[in-house]
């Protein structure tokens, strides 16, 4: 980037934010994430990556573009891929359990990859001197029970939702501020969740589940 001139998007995440401590989130939140957790290396790295991003930036005029990216979700998701929108409709698919980690209160805000999409386009477009961070992602705010009971009933899956031991450092609540996305990129989230469900169903079911396997740990 720096040889051609080019810019470069880097792709960070709500996850910098770690358990938040404040609520909903603004970019001028600094997070509150445990660095030795197990959780940590995503998080910290991609805190880490923020940092390299912006001191390259600085030191050597690199065209940078800082979007940090909430829950996405939508078709060509990875049916095994570990998050709980591919999670939850896979097992509704398959008429097996819900399984929900905790208590099911804690809250995501989910944003289909069509905004976020028009959300990267948007800020590469965008104003030269505004390299973020920007939060891209939808404000409506869900807990994990109102995800499952919204596809259990859109699938029409008879499955049980069962809850088994919370997950260490997994976050009790995330929510967007983006007032910064609106007034520099004159973006906003356009699709509701259960119209993004829908279509992300209508993928899944279209595909061979003997194409997909479950990812193995390489460690």
């Amino acid at each position: 980037a720096k040889r051609t001139g080019a810019r470069i998007l880097l792709t960070s995440t709500s996850e910098v934010y770690g358990d938040p401590a404040v609520h909903p989130q603004r970019e001028d939140y600094w997070g509150n994430v445990n660095p030795i957790g197990p959780r940590a290396c995503y998080d910290e790295g991609k805190r880490a990556a923020e940092t390299l991003f912006f001191d390259y930036h600085r030191s050597n005029g690199v065209k940078i573009k800082v979007v940090r990216i909430f829950n996405t979700y939508g078709p060509r998701m990875h049916p095994f891929d570990g998050r709980v929108v591919s999670n939850f409709i896979r097992q509704a698919l398959r008429g097996e359990d819900i399984t929900i980690f905790g208590t099911g209160q804690q809250t995501r805000s989910f944003c289909y990859v069509d905004d976020l999409i028009d959300g990267f386009v948007r800020m590469m477009d965008g104003p030269e001197d505004f390299v973020g961070p920007v939060n891209l992602g939808n404000p409506d705010e869900f807990t994990i029970l109102q995800l499952a009971e919204a596809v259990l009933r859109l699938t029409g899956s008879k499955s049980k939702i069962v809850k088994k031991a919370a997950v260490q450092d997994d976050p009790m609540q995330r929510q967007p501020v983006i007032g910064l996305a609106k007034d520099r990129l004159g973006w906003s989230p356009k699709v509701a969740l259960e119209q993004g469900l829908e279509r992300t169903i209508a993928y899944f079911k279209s595909v061979r589940w003997e194409d997909f396997r479950a990812p193995t740990p390489n460690f």
